[in-house]
């Protein structure tokens, strides 16, 4: 069936896309002479006018170093960055703001760990990561391993890009010290059951980190109920500024672990003859912080507070379902990663043609999406493909742009038929 007129089936819940929209200035740009459709979310969101509105006001009214400056800007720019520390530590429901380090993004995260818990490992220990996990949460554990001993080790995943728990249970064991897992796969869209998989960690005392860079843009994760010891983040993912992210952490592992980077904030005294360290959270954030980017964070953080979450959440869940009854009307096309709890993400192939050339002729027909291997190499040979194409949706996307998609592939087959 090759007719895109096909009966919308899926029902939208009440939520004003098209006022949502509005919150999104570049939206409304046109490219290559065609009307945007950006459906490149799970590479980096766009931003509301809010963040852009707390970022400008912050560099023209307040901007100033924080912690330190003996003046009203100092005192202005401090109150707004710990606000905004404070901002997320209500997102996360964590325990408290000692908890909430600041970092450059979720890759720099996940390496500050894998350096912190490297005294931990040995000869002989392992790291489960799985099979589809993003290159950020592979190689960091893979240059600790190198240095230690230790080794990294794979759970598997099914044909339809879902954890193999059997898997999983077979390779826990008393060498297993810490799992490090994508709460969502960038790829596959696949929410994985992260709380069996921290229960069944917490029974053998093995540490676990949750990579939550495509999560926290569909859900809002809690602390307390997950129980993992630390959980990472992308504020640019989330409709925030590049050059920040979040690390949380459970204090006592924080308090345990060595500082990562050496310099001034992270210091309590220094001496040519020994350095001590800052309390938390500042023992791990050397230098100068990304003070406009926490500020705008936090405005993105408070702008998704605004929405109707559940309306929010189901919005997109049509337009994953809009999505999967137009795969079937091109011929050849495929989606790659079938799990049946997933977020709007869809990654595809289509007989004939390469990724690069669908993501080349589909911009220009103004419309973006993703292509390659999306730092998810062990992934792409798993399903034995060179890359996919990647289409992920955000709450600002609209069925009208789903069925423009379909139609803009349909365009390009028939252009290399």
């Amino acid at each position: 069936m090759n007719d895109l007129s096909v009966a919308n089936t899926v029902t939208q819940k009440a939520f004003d896309v098209e006022a949502v929209r509005r919150d999104f200035p570049i939206l409304s740009q046109q490219v290559n002479g065609k009307p945007l459709v950006y459906l490149d979310n799970g590479a980096s969101a766009q931003k509301p006018t809010a963040v852009l509105d707390a970022m400008d006001r912050y560099y023209r009214e307040m901007h100033s170093n924080v912690h330190r400056g003996a003046h009203t800007l100092g005192d202005r720019a401090t109150t707004a960055f710990e606000g905004a520390r404070e901002t997320v530590r209500r997102f996360l429901n964590a325990a408290s703001t000692r908890e909430i380090i600041w970092t450059r993004g979720t890759t720099e995260a996940i390496n500050l760990v894998a350096n912190g818990l490297a005294p931990r490992l040995k000869a002989g220990d392992e790291i489960l990561v799985s099979h589809m996990e993003h290159h950020a949460n592979i190689v960091p554990w893979q240059m600790i391993a190198e240095r230690t001993g230790a080794r990294v080790v794979p759970v598997q995943i099914t044909p339809q890009g879902e954890l193999d728990m059997d898997s999983f249970y077979s390779l826990l064991n008393e060498r297993t010290r810490i799992l490090a897992i994508s709460h969502v796969s960038n790829v596959l869209g696949t929410i994985n059951p992260v709380a069996e998989l921290i229960k069944h960690a917490k029974a053998r005392d093995i540490i676990t980190l949750l990579d939550g860079a495509q999560a926290v843009p569909h859900f809002q994760p809690d602390m307390q109920a997950l129980d993992c010891d630390f959980y990472v983040f992308s504020s640019h993912k989330l409709f925030g500024p590049t050059g920040i992210g979040v690390l949380y952490g459970k204090a006592a592992l924080l308090e345990e672990m060595p500082p990562y980077q050496g310099g001034g904030e992270m210091i309590e005294r220094v001496t040519f003859q020994r350095t001590t360290w800052n309390t938390l959270p500042y023992k791990f954030e050397a230098g100068t912080p990304a003070i406009a980017e926490a500020v705008g964070l936090a405005a993105a953080l408070d702008y998704l507070d605004s929405l109707d979450r559940p309306a929010m959440e189901s919005a997109e869940n049509a337009l994953m379902k809009r999505a999967e009854q137009l795969v079937e009307t091109v011929p050849g096309m495929s989606i790659i990663g079938t799990a049946e709890n997933k977020v709007p993400v869809m990654s595809f192939k289509i007989e004939g043609l390469h990724p690069s050339d669908i993501g080349t002729l589909l911009d220009q027909q103004g419309i973006a999406i993703r292509t390659g291997h999306h730092c998810a190499m062990p992934l792409m040979d798993f399903y034995g493909v060179p890359g996919t194409a990647r289409a992920s949706f955000a709450f600002y996307n609209t069925q009208s742009e789903v069925e423009q998609l379909f139609a803009a592939l349909l365009k390009v087959q028939r252009l290399f038929a």
